[in-house]
């Protein structure tokens, strides 16, 4: 097949974990002799390449042009109300339509490229796959990686949500990542039959837990100031409301009643990384908190679960939850968020001969603490539940078995 992706973020250019996944099942339909063409944002300098070869992958950035002046005329009162956002909705406008008039006009059109798929990503990059559809009769294939009412809790933009409506009537087949999340999608109105589920992967060559030394795991846990026979508790991911973290922060006195060796490691970048450094100071925690405000690269994530003793994900509303799946191939224990939303819930055995964590309610502090104790309580559970973790990413969550369930979909509709 010839597919033609559409997504926000790509290779350098990674903001969180659609652009991990973009990159990998990309690169898995290569190595299973596809061929893939991707559409995505360039930098604000406009410094990437604006046409490459990358891992067998020819990847087009229009460079941007400033609309900014002329948006308020044109845009509803609900994306005026965005401030600063204002300039990333007219960059996405920009970008949509730019790729798509270049997929139609130069390839398609002048360069007689045929192509056998379009794909776009969440409401970021739908705009210019419904344009490509209308313009070309592609099938279109819609991946939903979650909702804007759900990342906002229901205090979204109604403009993006009717974006995404238009997605998915439009699309003619739609791929989310769990099934909770086209439970979700159903709830909202989403045609129920054109609604498929593939989950995300995770490469267990990369995330290997004996690919790590004692030596570097020794220099990750000093970096936080973390002793021998501490307990090193993990988060990491971007710092906003529906992840969670201040209920995990509001869980460490419970968690030291049981455990006074645990630390709590906080990795990650968002919005309220001032109020959780004050909350942090206001509960007296500041010795058993630490925090490193940084996207870090991923090799670096490697080494922070390599080093942790259990990772913890008490997110409000995660229709996936990659990092789970990272941690459980590096054989750590997980606590994650089950309540609302939870594709983690599908991810993590939390009972049975198979378990690799623990739910919990991530609105309850308490209940955060006795997810993390049980846990660390027990060194051979613990290492049981890492093994189980896994061997369940080999069995069911490997790359190539998502990339595979993902082309099977592709030529679904090819037939169709």
């Amino acid at each position: 097949m010839k597919i033609a992706v559409f997504v926000y973020e790509y290779p350098p250019k990674i903001v969180g974990g659609l652009g991990t996944y973009a990159a990998e099942i990309t690169r898995r339909f290569v190595l299973m002799d596809h061929d893939v063409t991707v559409f995505t944002m360039n930098d604000d300098g406009g410094t990437l390449p604006r046409r490459e070869i990358w891992r067998g992958i020819e990847i087009h950035r229009p460079l941007h042009i400033d609309v900014s002046d002329s948006l308020p005329d044109v845009i509803a009162e609900d994306i005026k109300k965005w401030g600063r956002g204002l300039n990333l909705f007219g960059k996405l406008l920009v970008y949509n339509y730019l790729t798509a008039s270049k997929l139609i006009n130069e390839l398609i059109r002048k360069e007689g490229v045929k192509y056998d798929v379009v794909v776009a990503h969440d409401w970021l990059s739908v705009i210019g796959g419904v344009t490509v559809k209308k313009e070309s009769g592609l099938p279109l294939a819609f991946h939903v990686h979650s909702t804007e009412k759900g990342r906002t809790l229901g205090n979204g933009s109604s403009v993006v949500s009717n974006i995404e409506l238009r997605g998915a009537n439009m699309a003619d087949m739609i791929v989310t990542v769990s099934y909770a999340m086209k439970d979700e999608l159903i709830q909202l109105g989403f045609p129920r039959d054109k609604i498929h589920v593939s989950y995300n992967g995770v490469d267990p060559q990369k995330y290997n837990p004996e690919s790590v030394s004692a030596e570097q795991v020794q220099k990750i846990r000093e970096l936080y100031g973390l002793k021998d026979d501490d307990f090193m508790i993990l988060f990491l991911g971007r710092l906003v409301g529906v992840k969670g973290v201040d209920k995990l922060i509001m869980a460490m006195p419970h968690v030291l009643s049981k455990i006074p060796k645990a630390r709590l490691v906080i990795v990650g970048v968002g919005d309220l990384q001032e109020y959780l450094t004050n909350l942090t100071r206001t509960m007296r925690l500041n010795e058993y908190v630490k925090f490193c405000f940084d996207f870090i690269p991923e090799e670096e994530r490697i080494l922070h679960y390599a080093a942790c003793d259990v990772a913890v994900f008490p997110s409000h509303y995660e229709p996936f939850g990659i990092v789970a799946l990272e941690a459980m191939s590096m054989e750590r224990p997980v606590v994650v968020g089950a309540a609302g939303v939870s594709g983690m819930r599908e991810i993590v055995i939390c009972c049975g001969e198979e378990q690799c964590g623990y739910h919990i309610d991530p609105n309850n502090p308490s209940d955060v603490a006795w997810g993390i104790i049980s846990a660390l309580e027990n060194p051979e559970k613990r290492k049981m539940l890492g093994k189980n973790g896994r061997k369940r990413v080999l069995n069911e969550f490997t790359w190539n078995k998502i990339a595979e369930k993902t082309v099977q979909l592709y030529e679904n509709v090819l037939k169709r």
